[in-house]
């Protein structure tokens, strides 16, 4: 019973026009006034940031902020996966040979997040990696490696929570929710980078042109806190000994491939 009212409130606030309604506010300059207190409840380092506080126009132009440069280090070994994003690491592990891995007690389908059964073909028997943003992280997204983009795609359309609770009770948010895809060819073989819309704003922004990406320049960014999932082929990638969940900065190093 609680999950499915869970459910259904989610699905009534989760439509394009409570999502049009909230980031046409974020957008405004009236959300300026809440910068301050947005900054210090989630206890932002604004020592980090490009521009003081008070030079931000709006709460996305916040959200979307820019960091310092050197920053955010980027792992420089030659055969090592760096995080695309300051996150959560909450989740890793095996692809089960039916293309299907296990998340707080949901079973996804990677057939259905990829967008197809040949698209999932490549990735059986692999690794995968669920990386949490909340409203305190900083919001852009860097390639975790040097290579060349092979597809992109954006599927689903209506975008449902992605933090502890949306992924325990929502329905299978990593499979379902608005999200785009990238997947790249690089020294190790192939990886699929999903960015994951989150409740209320599917927005995710692309800033990269081209086909070629070096490891940890920024891709894009996401307007509100979100999840990206990286996907990794068989006997591909061995993950660092990271417990979950543990708090990581986009270019340290998540694995290394083979």
């Amino acid at each position: 019973m609680k999950e499915k009212l869970y459910q259904s409130l989610i699905e009534l606030t989760n439509g394009r026009w409570t999502s049009s309604l909230l980031r046409k506010f974020a957008l405004s300059p009236a959300s300026k006034r809440i910068i301050p207190s947005f900054a210090k409840q989630y206890k932002i380092n604004i020592e980090e940031m490009d521009r003081p506080l008070e030079d931000y126009t709006s709460l996305h132009d916040f959200f979307t902020r820019n960091l310092m440069k050197g920053a955010r280090p980027v792992d420089g070994g030659v055969d090592t996966i760096a995080s695309p994003v300051d996150a959560v690491l909450e989740d890793k592990g095996s692809i089960h040979e039916d293309a299907t891995f296990q998340v707080k007690g949901k079973v996804y389908s990677v057939e259905e997040m990829l967008g197809g059964k040949k698209e999932a073909e490549r990735y059986l028997g692999g690794q995968y990696m669920v990386l949490y943003l909340s409203p305190s992280h900083y919001h852009r997204i860097h390639s975790p490696v040097d290579g060349k983009v092979i597809r992109k795609q954006t599927l689903g359309s209506k975008s449902y929570p992605v933090n502890r609770f949306g992924m325990t009770l929502g329905k299978s948010p990593l499979s379902k929710n608005y999200r785009e895809i990238t997947e790249i060819e690089y020294g190790g073989g192939r990886l699929a980078l999903i960015k994951v819309g989150a409740m209320f704003v599917n927005t995710i922004e692309r800033t990269h042109t081209g086909d070629t990406l070096h490891k940890g320049e920024e891709i894009g960014y996401f307007s509100f806190g979100s999840t990206v999932v990286l996907l990794f082929e068989k006997e591909r990638f061995a993950a660092a000994p990271l417990e979950t969940p543990a708090a990581v900065r986009a270019g340290e190093m998540l694995g290394t491939f083979q």
